[in-house]
């Protein structure tokens, strides 16, 4: 037996004074110092993870800070915070949200030195610091980090594929202070998620600024589409058949009251994080294809409707149910409604992705994969999918003329997708040359501002008067 053992021993002594014995109580309490490791355990680790949590985190970084500013190093705080990581909790449930958690804890753990620390501060949440390096050295490991979390992960029957967002403050730059560093990192952090996510950002002085503008924004957001300072801009889809008109992408604007036109790339991205992403897209959906509803009705050729679906609309489980409930309600035929979703988005749960796609392809809704070319499907996924087409991504096209890389790239692509039976489409066609490649590599249409820019309504219905 090796537990552990209190002893208490009394000694007996005779008329003389002598020792003659000793009399000895012993009693077990390797349960008893168990329980207190686990309640150390408890005080300063995460218990999902094993990694230090918020208390053992400022210590660590106390001390690191203190001996930084006595041997004037630099010392970098890192926030990381998994994109979209409430959608694998909202579909498949928290226990595989666990363990998506630790495995990649476990991916991070490994990448770092042993006087570094990763910190767990609790749900999707994690801070990392990095004693002793300079802003290129904290870039390099936050781009190994990036690398690490978007290798695909195996858990019980799904294979899932997650990004994160990485904000990084210096010290003493940013802050000579944990609480000053914790929010410049974090800070940071937004900004990344607000350029595309799955990349990192550096604090910098204009994104205090910026901080206030969020939240300005988030605000107004909450009540824009009740305002009417939301509206759909349509941008004609042109077939390279006959250059006839065959569908529109509605493009959604908000024209805010005192900041003017706010750029999608600049909104969605709050709309997203906030919450507020659903009620603005069932406002998309529902005037998109009440809109073409309209157009039919007053005798303009029936077309398609596009509209871009967010990774919270595609992985919300009544998706399906509410576009049926929208169709019906503005009695337009499924099939003059397609939803475009991006390569990433469906790879982050594939087979959940399926079961979406499937649910909608037998209602009659046409599926696109926008920006093909840019994510991670792999062949095998894509000829599950039900698309029905493939929309080739703007950065190919950009530079076709020039790029021998781009032109084989989107020679590929059509390739390919003519050996799925699927239709094409590039985005961005600007110039006659560019056009000019894609009706030799076989494109069934495209849309840019080569034939329009995206249309108000009114500028929309002259076009189709006059085309």
């Amino acid at each position: 037996y090796s537990g552990l053992f209190e002893t208490i021993k009394t000694p007996f002594y005779d008329v003389k004074n002598e020792l003659i014995g000793v009399l000895g109580i012993a009693r077990d309490i390797t349960k008893r110092r168990e329980n207190e490791v686990k309640i150390e355990k408890l005080e300063y680790f995460d218990t999902l993870t094993d990694l230090p949590n918020k208390t053992l985190l400022r210590m660590r970084v106390e001390h690191d800070i203190s001996i930084a500013k006595r041997k004037n190093e630099k010392l970098a705080i890192l926030f990381l915070d998994f994109d979209h990581f409430k959608h694998v909790n909202d579909t498949l449930g928290h226990s595989v949200g666990d363990e998506l958690l630790i495995e990649v804890s476990k991916r991070l753990k490994t990448l770092l030195r042993q006087e570094d620390t990763l910190s767990r501060q609790g749900g999707d949440e994690f801070v990392i610091v990095l004693p002793g390096i300079k802003s290129d050295g904290a870039a390099h490991v936050a781009k190994k980090l990036l690398q690490a979390v978007e290798q695909p992960i195996k858990l019980q029957e799904h294979e899932l594929v997650i990004t994160a967002s990485i904000g990084i403050a210096m010290y003493p730059a940013d802050g000579e202070d944990m609480d000053t560093l914790f929010k410049c990192a974090d800070a940071a952090m937004y900004l990344a998620k607000q350029h595309g996510r799955n990349n990192h950002r550096f604090f910098t002085a204009e994104i205090q600024s910026r901080s206030s503008r969020v939240l300005l924004l988030e605000n107004g957001l909450r009540y824009a589409h009740l305002r009417g300072e939301l509206s759909l801009h349509y941008q004609p889809q042109i077939s390279l058949l006959d250059g006839s008109i065959v569908g529109v992408e509605a493009l959604l604007r908000w024209n805010h009251p005192e900041l003017g036109n706010i750029s999608p790339s600049e909104f969605i991205p709050i709309a997203e994080e906030s919450g507020q992403i659903l009620l603005i897209g069932e406002w998309v959906l529902r005037s998109a294809a009440g809109r073409m509803k309209q157009w039919m009705d007053m005798g303009f050729k029936p077309m398609i409707v596009a509209v871009n679906l967010s990774a919270v609309q595609f992985h919300h489980e009544h998706l399906s149910a509410l576009v049926q409930t929208i169709l019906d309600e503005v009695k337009l035929p499924p099939w003059y409604l397609e939803l475009e979703l991006t390569e990433s988005v469906a790879a982050q749960n594939p087979e959940r992705a399926i079961e979406t796609m499937n649910r909608l392809h037998e209602k009659g809704i046409r599926l696109a994969i926008d920006d093909f070319g840019t994510g991670y499907s792999s062949l095998s996924y894509l000829k599950r999918f039900h698309v029905y087409r493939l929309k080739i991504d703007q950065s190919f096209i950009r530079d076709i003329n020039e790029d021998a890389d781009d032109r084989a790239i989107v020679a590929t692509i059509i390739a390919l997708a003519k050996s799925l039976g699927l239709k094409t489409i590039a985005e961005g066609v600007e110039t006659k040359e560019q056009l000019d490649f894609l009706i030799s590599q076989g494109c069934d249409e495209v849309q840019g501002y080569y034939f329009s820019k995206p249309l108000s309504v009114d500028d929309f219905e002259k076009k189709m008067r006059n085309h």
